[in-house]
């Protein structure tokens, strides 16, 4: 979780775009970050894919209002509500966005085009119908909070205890580039959003970060069978709470919009 999904950077400046806070150019430029190009294909009324800019006016003209995140899991649908087509297609990519005012949901395809050390990833969005209904497990923002505080004490409780945490040179680079990224003061979410999406959305990241280094690096002080099982088993609420909560960070702009009508 140190990089944003991509569904979170379609959401959060495709609002900041349909808000009328961002110019397109702008907006397309901070969704496709470091991937060399983004297209959308199946939107309605075209027969082959589209740029962002074109999709998301698309999309507008549609009846979509706002974007929102599903970043769905093996047993936990997070985000989704159907149909069990568009379902799979989310679970497969780990990820998508659902318009908001729309029937319709974008799910992720990437590929990597070149030669080694010239590699380009590309990004297609499949355009695929949704069902209008309330998605799955996603918190408010103030539910996510109080469940990041509390899941933050058990992150570092369980791996201070299984001898993982901090670990191994991966363990120290990885930390070290979270450190840089927020020394630079990078903007974690996209004009429009509330500062308590901001601090979750950190937070999240911030106890994403821990458990992916605890995955990541190997065994550490859990040498034993049991040990590893007990890892895993300790760790999986404490990332599914941070996936919840990053959801409630990107939805929040939709969320509060909806909420001042």
């Amino acid at each position: 979780m140190l990089s944003e999904p991509r569904s979170g950077r379609l959401a959060a400046w495709g609002n900041a775009l349909l808000a009328g806070l961002v110019s397109p150019d702008d907006a397309v430029l901070a969704i496709v970050g470091e991937d060399a190009v983004h297209r959308v294909a199946g939107l309605p009324g075209e027969s082959a894919p589209v740029g962002l800019t074109l999709a998301l006016g698309r999309l507008r003209t549609l009846g979509a209002t706002g974007l929102l995140v599903a970043l769905p899991a093996p047993g936990h649908p997070l985000g989704l509500s159907g149909p069990p087509e568009f379902n799979a297609r989310a679970l497969e990519a780990e990820e998508a966005v659902i318009c908001h005012g729309a029937a319709f949901g974008l799910v992720p395809e990437v590929s990597e085009a070149g030669p080694a050390g010239d590699v380009h990833v590309e990004v297609v969005w499949h355009v695929l119908p949704v069902r209008e209904a309330p998605p799955a497990d996603v918190p408010s923002l103030g539910e996510a909070e109080r469940e990041l505080a509390e899941a933050l004490r058990d992150a570092t409780d369980v791996l201070s205890k299984l001898d993982v945490a901090g670990s191994g040179r991966a363990a120290e680079a990885a930390i070290d580039a979270y450190r840089a990224r927020a020394e630079k003061g990078r903007e974690v979410l996209a004009p429009g959003y509330p500062p308590r999406a901001v601090r979750v959305l950190e937070l999240a990241q911030r106890v994403g970060l821990l458990v992916s280094l605890a995955y990541e690096n190997g065994h550490g002080g859990a040498v034993s069978a049991s040990e590893m099982a007990a890892r895993s088993l300790a760790l999986r609420p404490v990332e599914r709470t941070a996936r919840r909560a990053q959801v409630a960070a990107y939805n929040s702009a939709v969320e509060e919009r909806e909420r001042g009508r």
